[in-house]
């Protein structure tokens, strides 16, 4: 594995530090009330740097669900060939338990998302995304024929995998952090699949 250059190490805590001075604002005045001049000022950088390390305030929290949904797919596409859409995507998702299924640490996050509708509808529309990206993988583990738009059953499907991800996150933040959160993960699956 090749080492950061200086340029790679100083971005990386630039952003780092950028984050932590707006997770301290958002705790301090609510997501909604912060502005990103606010942010800006703060970490003593300008809006437009900002916007070179972030595409906007939402992004800040919930990162880049492109590339995470990006590497979601490869995973999905890396599973047994055999292996049903069902499982296929429970093993596929396992990738966000090292990239953001959540932890101790980020019930702050989780309250951040619950509390701001904003983050709920970057939210929504990253789902939409991840339908796109997922469902040509389902609708070959389904047995269906290939066609140009995914077939509403693969999406369906996918959606669904959402959802139950969506709710485990929800019961792991309302039990403060408490339970497992791969646990709620696939109860919320056997539930939908009984």
């Amino acid at each position: 594995m090749a080492v950061p250059t200086l340029r790679e190490r100083t971005r990386r805590a630039v952003h780092a530090e950028i984050t932590a001075t707006a997770m301290r604002l958002f705790a301090e005045n609510g997501f909604d009330a912060t502005t990103v001049d606010q942010i800006a000022r703060e970490a003593g950088i300008s809006r437009r740097s900002f916007f070179h390390y972030f595409g906007s305030k939402e992004d800040l929290v919930l990162g880049d669900t492109v590339a995470l949904g990006e590497r979601v797919r490869v995973a999905l596409e890396a599973r047994p060939a055999d292996e049903s859409a069902w499982t296929a995507l429970r093993g596929a998702f396992m990738v966000l338990q090292t990239d953001g299924l959540p932890n101790a640490d980020e019930l702050s996050l989780a309250r951040l998302y619950h509390d701001a509708p904003s983050l709920r509808a970057r939210h929504l529309e990253k789902h939409l995304r991840w339908q796109e990206l997922l469902a040509p993988d389902v609708q070959r583990r389904l047995g269906l024929p290939e066609t140009p738009h995914p077939d509403p059953r693969a999406r369906a499907l996918v959606a669904a995998a959402l959802a139950c991800l969506d709710a485990a996150v929800d019961a792991w933040y309302e039990s403060g952090g408490t339970l497992d959160p791969v646990r709620l993960f696939d109860d919320a699956i056997a539930t939908i699949r009984a």
